[in-house]
């Protein structure tokens, strides 16, 4: 049992609470030596704060392995009882600093922002005229926490385990390439060719690729010249160029539709699309719900009653 009793309704005899607070932030890396650039500290120094917490709860919370850290059962525990503590804490803080601040940052793709979201802002601005609206473009779309972000706009299956995630567009993707790409996959099959071609990623632990092969039936591979190109924008180029082959959804209908991008199958990613992803320590603030109401609105299959703000 962790040793931290009430002595009164002021105090406490437990004195850690900065070194609680790091390990809160310890336990999202792999390991210490990426705890330590993530926050900027040593190894040392994070070491010696999970030290103190453990002497002071008389209980180890780590498993220093070879490869990384790992959480014991008391470790495991301590987070699951002070995480949401310290969410919902910090979230209140945030609302009283920003009682009148009606500003919303939405961290999203250029791409997105582009091809889909910006010829339909003016109708947000007219509805919610006291939301200041930014668009944070954004690549890395993780850790909102520590970016800044409000919302983001994430594209993908929507199995991710870092924030709270609703899906509000469906949109396939299909393995595009150029002329070039599709003559060697009329030539070879399409198998033999996608083996051989280049694969463009969004990002280095994306299943995407993996998805759409087990979707095409096609045997499972492994691929050591993949080409990570978080960027869409630069990966629809990369395409073009004949630099690899990538899966991009509709939002590249007008590059198909002129010729300059080609479809190599009819196989598609059906369960992908565009999802809200919020930080868990956010508690749904006026811009955040609007925002996301007015969303669902502008997909046409979505549309229904919105929820008044």
């Amino acid at each position: 049992m962790f040793k931290i009793f009430i002595q009164d309704a002021m105090t406490t005899r437990f004195q850690r609470h900065d070194s609680l607070r790091l390990f809160l932030e310890i336990v999202r890396y792999p390991s210490l030596s990426a705890a330590a650039d993530a926050l900027n500290m040593t190894k040392g120094a994070l070491s010696y704060q999970i030290k103190v917490l453990e002497e002071e709860l008389q209980t180890q919370l780590l498993h220093r392995q070879p490869r990384g850290i790992a959480l014991t059962r008391q470790g495991r525990l301590l987070l699951e009882t002070c995480q949401p503590l310290f969410s919902a804490l910090e979230a209140g803080l945030r609302d009283i600093a920003q009682a009148n601040d009606q500003e919303l940052t939405v961290g999203l793709s250029s791409y997105f922002a582009a091809r889909w979201l910006s010829p339909r802002l003016m109708s947000f601005m007219e509805e919610f005229p006291n939301v200041r609206l930014r668009l944070q473009p954004m690549t890395q779309l993780f850790d909102l926490e520590n970016q800044g972000v409000d919302v983001a706009i994430r594209w993908g299956n929507g199995q991710w385990n870092d924030a709270k995630v609703e899906q509000f567009l469906s949109m396939p993707a299909w393995a595009v390439g150029n002329r070039d790409a599709l003559a060697k996959v009329e030539a070879l099959g399409l198998d033999q060719a996608i083996a051989e071609l280049t694969l463009l990623r969004d990002h280095d632990d994306s299943d995407a690729w993996s998805d759409w092969i087990k979707a095409a039936g096609l045997p499972a591979i492994q691929r050591r010249d993949t080409l990570i190109i978080p960027d869409p924008n630069v990966r629809v180029q990369a395409v073009k160029n004949g630099q690899g082959i990538a899966l991009m959804d509709a939002l590249v209908a007008d590059e198909i539709k002129h010729g300059s991008l080609v479809r190599l199958s009819e196989s598609e990613l059906s369960d992908y699309g565009y999802f809200l992803v919020e930080p868990f320590a956010d508690r749904g603030s006026r811009p955040v719900r609007c925002f996301s109401d007015w969303l669902k609105g502008e997909v046409p299959q979505q549309r229904g009653e919105q929820a008044a703000c």
